[in-house]
């Protein structure tokens, strides 16, 4: 077993009654705990493995960071049960020099899950995140044509997606060539892909 997937017995109801049991590989789902700068900000569920682009990304969502620079490291923290075992479900960010906390009203009240991101939200104002990035100014256009190519190719980088029926990915695509630049699963980053 390892933390991506875990086999467990499954029992497959058919119509007509017919029942059978089997070992099925199931995706595994942990809580992870973003802390920046030694301060709780967020828990959300997520299968481990790329924690780090999680963190990243949601830091950058939330509109606490806007270049990679500001990342400044990242650690996961020892003690996270009761015997002082790291379970790599803690992870404390540590911002660059100069990049100001978190506003304190982007603390999630409750534990997140893979939803749209507003789950958790202290209150209504905090829904309007500033973000860095203005998309009305950006000149990119893409053809519809090669949009409907990103499924089939960020499909082909989910290994873990073939063994158990479910888990999210995310992929960078070139909006000119239509390459992959990154496909992000649960069992880390992928090197590009091309078509």
């Amino acid at each position: 077993m390892t933390r991506i997937t875990a086999r467990r017995k499954v029992v497959r109801l058919t119509v007509g009654g017919r029942r059978t049991t089997r070992e099925d590989v199931l995706a595994v789902e942990e809580p992870l705990e973003i802390r920046v700068n030694g301060t709780s900000l967020a828990v959300t569920m997520r299968t481990p493995g790329n924690d780090y682009d999680l963190a990243a990304g949601f830091l950058v969502s939330e509109g606490v960071i806007s270049r990679g620079e500001h990342f400044f490291a990242a650690r996961y923290c020892a003690g996270a049960t009761v015997d002082g075992e790291n379970t790599y479900n803690v992870l404390d960010v540590s911002l660059a020099p100069g990049v100001a906390a978190p506003d304190p009203s982007l603390e999630r009240n409750f534990l997140t899950t893979s939803a749209c991101g507003l789950c958790g939200k202290a209150n209504i104002d905090a829904v309007r995140t500033r973000s860095a990035f203005t998309v009305s100014d950006d000149p990119v256009l893409l053809d519809a044509e090669l949009l409907t190519t990103f499924p089939d190719v960020l499909r082909a980088g989910q290994t873990v997606f073939e063994k158990t029926g479910g888990l999210h990915a995310a992929g960078l695509f070139d909006a000119v060539t239509g390459n992959c630049l990154c496909c992000a699963r649960t069992s880390g980053a992928t090197t590009p892909s091309t078509r």
